[in-house]
């Protein structure tokens, strides 16, 4: 790893990790949500963590793909790198206090991302990919602990993720076609860093999502040894303005071999 690499995954998790201490001062407070031009909730907490790490990753000189920015419609030239920043994945979760809501940070590369940061700051757990692999940390004090290195589950057994959140009625199909596998409900981006862990081994996306919601966690989970896929069996791509950055369904799994699976199976109902 280059001394520059290096030195943008320490301001990532730095920035991750101010960010998450920021959100919880607000989550244990009274706080109100307001709606954006999409439909979507948005608290104090969203913008003040995208503030903080904006102001972290500034000095980098790197373009930044930040959700709460581009609400606002400030959208920089992205280029073949750049920063893709959801401050607080999980809105929903956060609002509900169910605590199942993370802080993401990655930098994509020649459309892929190569290093992402994923943080959970009320469950006091982050997750870390890159070309170093895959580790899970505790947060201590609003710091960093020792780091436990990751790796998916392998094995035939299925057993599926599910958004809290965002249910889709097709799911009940497919899972029928997977044999009935076991499910968990899960909010936000902890899903990927749940398929890095080992704890499940297939989550499949009906619904849209954004880049940002994505990113750090599939950096995390690629770092892992799992997949993520388009439907259509491709590669997801980053920086698409055209279409408002958002994704199409997916898949992401602990083997490409059960992605390609679920994808085909999925591709049969859309």
């Amino acid at each position: 790893m280059s001394n520059e690499t290096e030195i943008i995954i320490e301001t990532m998790q730095t920035a991750a990790l101010a960010a998450g201490e920021a959100i919880l001062q607000i989550y244990h407070q009274q706080f109100t949500a307001t709606q954006k031009a999409d439909g979507t909730p948005v608290t104090d907490a969203d913008q003040q963590a995208e503030k903080i790490i904006l102001d972290y990753l500034a000095p980098l000189d790197i373009p930044v793909l930040a959700e709460e920015s581009v609400a606002e419609g400030k959208i920089p030239e992205l280029g073949d790198r750049f920063f893709v920043v959801d401050p607080l994945d999980g809105t929903k979760e956060f609002i509900n206090k169910n605590h199942q809501f993370t802080v993401n940070i990655a930098l994509v590369e020649n459309n892929r991302p190569t290093c992402g940061i994923v943080t959970a700051p009320a469950l006091n757990k982050g997750y870390i990919g890159s070309e170093n692999g895959a580790f899970g940390f505790h947060i201590i004090n609003g710091d960093m602990g020792e780091k436990t290195a990751l790796a998916v589950k392998t094995g035939a057994k299925i057993s599926m993720l599910i958004s809290r959140s965002h249910a889709d009625p097709r799911l009940t199909d497919l899972r029928e076609m997977l044999n009935n596998p076991e499910c968990m409900n899960v909010g936000s981006s902890l899903k990927m860093c749940l398929l890095a862990c080992g704890k499940a081994n297939l989550y499949p996306r009906f619904s849209p999502t954004c880049e940002w919601d994505i990113a750090a966690g599939q950096a995390v989970l690629e770092a892992a040894g799992g997949t993520i896929l388009a439907a259509n069996g491709g590669q997801l791509s980053y920086g698409k303005k055209q279409n408002g950055f958002r994704h199409p369904p997916f898949v992401a799994a602990s083997t490409r071999e059960l992605a390609l699976r679920t994808c085909k199976l999925i591709n049969a109902q859309i």
